[in-house]
């Protein structure tokens, strides 16, 4: 499936559907979904015609045991250990005040 050929309404009708999929293969109602995830009946439903919230989807996901394909959705970004090991040194432990700032702020309090 070439997603980048997609609209974005078609891309959330194909989401909207795998989730009904696993619903059904998980073998749960739409009443029994919405009524575990504290989401209305409408909320499912329109999750399932790609219409939902995102918050409407982690829950749904985190109630049919699928939570974890959001790391297939957008794989968490790993830091290489010489990438890691360079960045040691320069760690920040701290933001800092630029003059500019601090004298904008005297400026303000009338100093």
């Amino acid at each position: 499936m070439n997603l980048y050929a997609m609209t974005d309404s078609a891309i959330l009708l194909e989401l909207g559907g795998r989730v009904k999929a696993l619903r059904l293969r998980k073998n749960r109602s739409q009443k029994e979904l919405s009524e575990a995830t504290l989401l209305s009946l409408n909320a499912i439903k329109s999750l399932e015609q790609g219409k939902a919230k995102l918050t409407t989807v982690v829950a749904v996901l985190r109630e049919l045991g699928a939570l974890e394909e959001i790391n297939h959705f957008i794989p968490e970004i790993s830091i290489s250990p010489i990438e890691l090991a360079k960045r040691q040194g320069k760690r920040r432990l701290r933001a800092r005040i630029s003059r500019e700032n601090i004298n904008k702020k005297d400026n303000e309090n009338g100093h």
